[in-house]
């Protein structure tokens, strides 16, 4: 198979300006996602997703490769992975290049990766490529979604008005309500063939890695920036 770490980097951070390159333990952030993908035995190219020539010099450096710079109209704020994974799919078509197998995204915000982590999710999908469309790293939520609500015309709106057999779920005990997890964006895997096929970058089989609750450490903030690298 032929698999590729894809690592989205655009600029523009509005919460840490530069934040993709900003020196985190003597590094460029995206620098520590582009070693561990070189570092995998399973991905064969690393590419980096940027709209800008600073970054792409600074990731080339590195050992990454960044064969086009990301359009301005996939770059901005409300941009989405789907934006961005479709173009490079059909980059890779409009110029005769090997579309991926797998696509293995690693956002930058997460420098501290483990590479037994990486590789076990990517050695997953491998076994089960035919089984699901995509893995999605994930924590147990403790804060049950099923008792939330939303405000229309100053009125308590319940997201939810059964689950699985269960009436007035917002009414509940906590303990008898079905367990939830959040997508913590540690490591996502793709089936290249379901971007398209589905328009999706998940599809509709998604495998879940369950981690540990503390997992979701991934660099937004300043305050989000210092914790992780106590945390180290």
């Amino acid at each position: 198979m032929y698999i590729l770490a894809i690592i989205p980097a655009r600029s523009g951070s509005k919460g840490i300006k530069n934040k993709n390159i900003k020196m985190y333990n003597d590094k460029p952030l995206l620098v520590h996602s582009i070693e561990i993908a070189i570092e995998s035995k399973y991905i064969n190219e690393v590419i980096v997703s940027t709209d800008s020539s600073e970054y792409k010099k600074i990731a080339e450096s590195h050992g990454a490769l960044v064969p086009y710079l990301r359009p301005e109209e996939i770059s901005l704020d409300l941009s989405t992975d789907f934006e961005y994974l479709k173009f490079h799919i059909d980059w890779c078509t409009e110029n005769n290049k090997k579309v991926p197998d797998l696509i293995v995204q690693l956002r930058p915000t997460y420098p501290n990766r483990n590479i037994k982590i990486l590789d076990e999710t990517i050695n997953i999908m491998i076994n089960n490529k035919d089984k699901y469309d995509s893995l999605r790293t994930v924590v147990k939520f403790e804060k049950s979604p099923f008792k939330m609500y939303k405000i229309k015309d100053k009125k308590l709106i319940p997201l939810f008005k059964k689950i699985d057999n269960i009436d007035e779920p917002y009414n509940q005990c906590r303990q008898i309500l079905p367990d939830t997890y959040l997508h913590n964006g540690y490591i996502d895997i793709i089936k290249s063939e379901i971007i398209n096929k589905y328009n999706s970058v998940t599809g509709f089989n998604i495998y879940p890695f369950v981690m540990n609750s503390n997992e979701t450490n991934d660099i937004d903030t300043l305050e989000d920036w210092n914790k992780s690298l106590i945390n180290k």
